[in-house]
């Protein structure tokens, strides 16, 4: 039970933010990362069916893109799309994964600040989201889900297959780095 309890806390349940500690595999820090996102989504889905405002759900979707989101957007574009781009063959036809997810974050990232004013607007007022805030955040959910399963799908695959030892050690000192973590100590070979 208690290895049970010990993986589903390494795991995390989608609702808090991912745990720092898997930092040290940093795709598996990603995939973790999904996880979340994927659940925020589901948040924001509800938002903008349900007929009544849910504010803790708000509160828990802002708290993601103001504190979360920028950090795995840099993560992305500054980090593992360039060592996959250098590491990839042409066949791997990467370039044409990543655009795809590029388009989808930007879209997501033109959509991000109504997202972020409706739902604040809601939770200073009181009152409920109008139906183009619906439309907003249903839109913005659908791009982070693109998103997400390409990268699931295609780039993560890749990234286990292709990124070298090192790859993977500047990606996670880089991460760690972007959230204001000290960096790892390096492994000793030695025993």
């Amino acid at each position: 039970m208690k290895g049970l309890q010990s993986h589903l806390m390494r795991r995390g349940d989608g609702l808090t933010p991912t745990d720092a500690t898997l930092l040290a595999t940093p795709l598996d820090f990603l995939s973790q990362d999904h996880l979340r996102e994927r659940q925020v989504c589901s948040l924001l889905d509800n938002l903008a069916s349900f007929m009544s405002f849910d504010p803790p759900a708000a509160r828990n979707v802002l708290r993601f893109v103001n504190e979360e989101l920028n950090f795995h957007m840099q993560d992305d574009a500054e980090d593992l799309f360039p060592l996959l781009s250098r590491r990839c063959t042409a066949e791997d036809g990467i370039g044409r994964a990543i655009a795809r997810i590029c388009t989808d974050l930007e879209k997501a990232s033109r959509l991000l600040p109504g997202v972020r004013a409706a739902l604040a607007r809601c939770l200073d007022t009181g009152s409920d989201l109008s139906t183009e805030d619906r439309r907003v955040l249903t839109l913005f959910a659908g791009h982070v889900r693109r998103h997400l399963a390409a990268e699931n799908a295609i780039l993560l695959p890749i990234a286990r297959a292709r990124l070298t030892r090192r790859d993977l050690q500047k990606l996670s000192s880089r991460m760690r780095s972007r959230r204001g973590l000290a960096p790892l100590a390096e492994a000793s070979d030695a025993g």
